[in-house]
């Protein structure tokens, strides 16, 4: 049907959202989609009257190898049929108008999403049509509301872009990735043992060559290059070139000297 084979082994994780495509108009826009979803651990897919029918060859195209979440996707006729076998719906707006709903950031409504998918309770995120989003009565389908905090100048996404936001910030509700941390290839960081005897080796160079002998400067020096080498994760292999370093150039002075 599709033309294609193959694609990501992926699939369902756990008890992760629905994301409901209404009235969706491009082949192409279903297929970043299911791309943006496979990123983030998304899985399920269904389609509202699609306006072009389904399946759609040029989605598939699209997916770069997402091909299983087109493949498994489901399509309706109405938003209610959509969502009738869900407990919680979230629906994405730009501009919430004249609707009393609670509204959350797209961090908000993963959190919420998540602590509600733990319960074993199901839940969806409805998508509107590119051009126009979703209408009032779409929206009145959902028990809250997601609305992006960008930049108010400019708050243009398209679909695959909205979807991608959802997927991340569900994905990162369970991630324990370090914010931040030292990529040390088969290297490690330095040991503070490792930094003093560097530090031994420099000093006492230093002092050979007479770049320390101010006695009354020495300690505010040796403490200055302290601090230099302390204050970021050096690591051992960076520690052994600079022993060389240190090395070469004593030995350069001494060949001078002679």
């Amino acid at each position: 049907m599709t033309g294609r084979d193959g694609g990501a082994d992926i699939g369902p994780i756990g008890n992760s959202p629905v994301i409901i495509l209404v009235r969706p108009q491009m082949a192409e826009n279903i297929g970043t989609t299911a791309r943006a979803m496979a990123n983030g651990g998304l899985f399920h897919m269904r389609l509202v009257a699609p306006r072009d029918g389904w399946p759609q060859e040029r989605a598939w195209r699209a997916a770069s190898g997402a091909d299983r979440i087109l493949e498994s996707a489901t399509v309706f006729d109405t938003v209610g049929d959509a969502v009738a076998d869900l407990h919680h719906v979230f629906a994405t707006c730009p501009r919430p108008r004249h609707i009393v709903k609670p509204v959350m950031t797209a961090r908000g409504g993963a959190a919420e999403l998540r602590a509600i998918s733990r319960r074993g309770l199901r839940t969806g995120l409805l998508f509107g049509p590119e051009r126009a989003g979703l209408d009032n009565e779409d929206m009145a389908r959902a028990d809250a509301l997601i609305r992006y905090p960008l930049n108010p100048a400019f708050m243009s996404l398209n679909l695959a872009q909205a979807v991608m936001i959802m997927a991340y910030e569900w994905w990162m509700t369970q991630d324990d990735t370090p914010p931040r941390e030292l990529m040390t290839n088969e290297t490690h960081v330095a040991t503070k043992g490792e930094l003093d005897n560097f530090m031994r080796h420099l000093i006492g160079d230093l002092d050979e060559c007479g770049f320390l002998r101010n006695e009354q400067k020495r300690p505010g020096m040796v403490r200055n290059l302290r601090h230099f080498f302390e204050r970021g994760e050096v690591t051992e292999q960076e520690l052994r070139t600079l022993h060389g370093v240190v090395t070469e150039l004593a030995r350069g002075r001494k060949v001078r000297q002679q």
